[in-house]
């Protein structure tokens, strides 16, 4: 125990001067840094055996979550298996995807019909009833851990529930709990903030503070049901980031941190990525390496890339492990709208400039909507594109509306006076695949098939961990049945939250089914991205000029292999290529070429093409 403790004690003393500077520069409290440091011993000393050993196999492989083997799959624990357990007894199937990061949705205690999908947390350290015990939690990720799949799941650290303990005694007046939210008995200071934060739902939940019954004025940036926690009071801090440890020594691998960039509050700005909030990510990033270093920090960060890059750190300072790439999957999807990858090159260029150490997660699809969040100022300039003319033509052709397309999906936070909304939606359904099944067209079909299949080659080639979300894997459509649910109907993000179809994934092994042919397509993917030493997150990448504005070209060279990737995001056959020399191989289907300058890519088709160094 004394070598388990005096590890312990090394990190403390690595990290105890910055963390203690950092600490009292946002508080100036010496008994709660105290108070503090006797937590994180309290926490280590709570860690059970297993998860230290883990730690310290990781510390000895640092960049173990980079390797190239990496699949990620996000699910709901309900829609996928019912229960905890459920999902326990299916960890065979999650295997057979190739899975070996699963992400578990909200799962914490929420009120319902007041959960925001589980966002707004009652109790920290309680798993919602119908979904099992914490006990069955910390069972599912010891099994997960012997089978060699990292378990994520959310914390959200910007705001809790009303009904959780700290909101209850906050609104009956004890004392110390009002100071943990931000509330205020006139208008006054509420409406001077309200001149300069934006409205998170200006539609659906507009404003962002709520009066209560008593008259009382309580800050909800999100829903109104939700407090935003007062960060400048550092009881939160303690007592939140003891919540975060909680759930670390449950088995949990990677810790989601839910809109990190709204928990520093001040009068004056726009409460949105404020120095303190780069602070507090810092000292979180310590703390895992203090208490539990094989623990992963995961930024959700959604915003444009120069508000994103920061919440990395520096090689020096770092903070979160991971971000989202947000920005490259809201232009994916316009890019396919538009038939035009310039934006898309554009923004590569950009990804591909950042150093090496900058880890993002790579997705096509998630729980949440995708908003048009695009460069509208680079676009007006080189193309004309007006900012409201182009959301309005996006979601017409993802809803089907657009004369000639195919894709289905439902809009999100609809405000026509702005001509903005965002999009739901599956994969597959946005594809095209629901409405070819429907109409029993074959040859539509294809085409959907082909698409879904290249969208993932293209999530599959970014540097960075590949994340499925669940059912996209044997092409699940849209849930319509949320319509007739009083809980779920005025939010359409459950159009892809629904019930994970066990007998779409029956078929999967069934070449003459779309699922089976596109379950096995991405198997395929995903073993071939394995295996290709040019998929290294070490590997150097370049953005190539195809010939052809609908045509993206990427190139990732590792050691002395090299691997040009080329996808066609227009519905029709184009010759483009990329300017390099060489015999190179099509791995996905076996094709050999002598000039890779102009090949036919098939309309919505790709190919990753490997140069054959033995002939050179």
């Amino acid at each position: 125990m004394k070598i388990r403790r005096n590890s312990y004690d090394h990190r403390l003393a690595r990290h105890y001067n910055e963390l203690k500077w950092l600490y009292m520069e946002l508080y100036h409290d010496e008994n709660a840094f105290d108070y503090f440091v006797q937590m994180l011993a309290r926490c280590w000393d709570q860690r059970k055996k297993p998860l230290r050993d883990q730690d310290q196999r990781r510390e000895a492989d640092p960049d173990w979550y980079r390797r190239r083997d990496l699949l990620g799959m996000m699910l709901y624990v309900d829609a996928f298996a019912g229960t905890l357990e459920g999902v326990k007894k299916n960890l065979k199937y999650i295997k057979e995807c190739g899975v070996n990061y699963l992400h578990l949705m909200p799962l914490l205690d929420s009120p319902k019909g007041r959960s925001d999908g589980g966002y707004a947390v009652s109790d920290f350290r309680r798993v919602q009833p119908q979904l099992g015990a914490m006990e069955d939690l910390e069972s599912l990720a010891n099994a997960c851990r012997r089978a060699g799949i990292s378990l994520c799941l959310d914390f959200v650290m910007n705001h809790t529930s009303e009904d959780h303990q700290w909101a209850r005694k906050a609104r009956a007046g004890e004392p110390g709990y009002r100071e943990r939210y931000f509330f205020y008995s006139s208008w006054d200071i509420p409406r001077e903030f309200e001149k300069t934060v934006p409205q998170v739902f200006p539609t659906t939940a507009p404003g962002s503070f709520t009066q209560l019954e008593d008259g009382q004025i309580v800050m909800t940036s999100f829903y109104p049901y939700q407090w935003d926690l007062n960060y400048a009071n550092p009881t939160v801090f303690n007592d939140m980031t003891e919540n975060l440890l909680f759930l670390a020594n449950r088995g949990i691998d990677i810790i989601r941190l839910d809109a990190i960039p709204y928990i520093w509050k001040e009068l004056g700005t726009d409460c949105r990525n404020l120095p303190q909030v780069h602070t507090l990510a810092r000292m979180l990033r310590m703390v895992c390496e203090i208490v539990c270093p094989s623990v992963l920090l995961l930024g959700e960060v959604v915003m444009e890339p120069a508000k994103v890059a920061p919440y990395f750190g520096t090689p020096e300072k770092p903070e979160c492990h991971m971000l989202y790439n947000v920005t490259t999957m809201c232009t994916t999807w316009h890019t396919l709208a538009s038939g035009d990858a310039s934006l898309l090159k554009k923004q590569m260029e950009a990804v591909c400039a950042l150093p090496k150490d900058f880890l993002f997660l790579n997705y096509l699809r998630c729980h949440d909507d995708i908003g048009w969040g695009l460069d509208y100022p680079w676009l007006r300039e080189h193309f004309g594109i007006d900012e409201v003319a182009h959301k309005r033509y996006l979601n017409d052709w993802f809803t089907g509306r657009w004369p000639g397309s195919s894709s289905r999906g439902e809009l999100y936070n609809d405000d026509p006076r702005l001509g903005d909304a965002r999009l739901c939606g599956t994969t597959a359904s946005l594809c095209g695949i629901e409405a070819a099944d429907f109409e029993g067209d074959p040859f539509k079909l294809e085409r959907a098939l082909a698409c879904d299949l290249t969208l993932h080659a293209w999530m599959l080639s970014q540097s960075g961990i590949p994340v499925i979300y669940s059912g996209d894997e044997v092409g699940q459509l849209n849930d319509y049945t949320y319509h007739s649910d009083p809980d779920k109907r005025e939010d359409s993000r459950y159009i892809h939250r629904g019930k994970f179809l066990w007998g779409l994934a029956e078929q999967r092994r069934d070449p003459d089914t779309y699922q089976g042919k596109l379950f096995q397509g991405l198997r395929r993917l995903e073993e071939l991205r394995a295996g290709e030493p040019c998929f290294d997150a070490r590997a150097d990448v370049q953005v190539l000029d195809s010939g052809d504005r609908r045509v993206l070209a990427i190139c990732r060279r590792f050691e002395d292999r090299e691997l040009v990737c080329l996808f066609n995001f227009s519905g029709e056959f184009v010759q483009a290529g990329a300017d390099r020399a060489g015999e190179y191989t099509e791995l996905m289907y076996g094709a050999k070429y002598n000039d890779i300058r102009s090949i036919q890519l098939w309309p919505n088709g790709f190919a990753w093409l490997l140069r054959d160094s033995k002939k050179e």
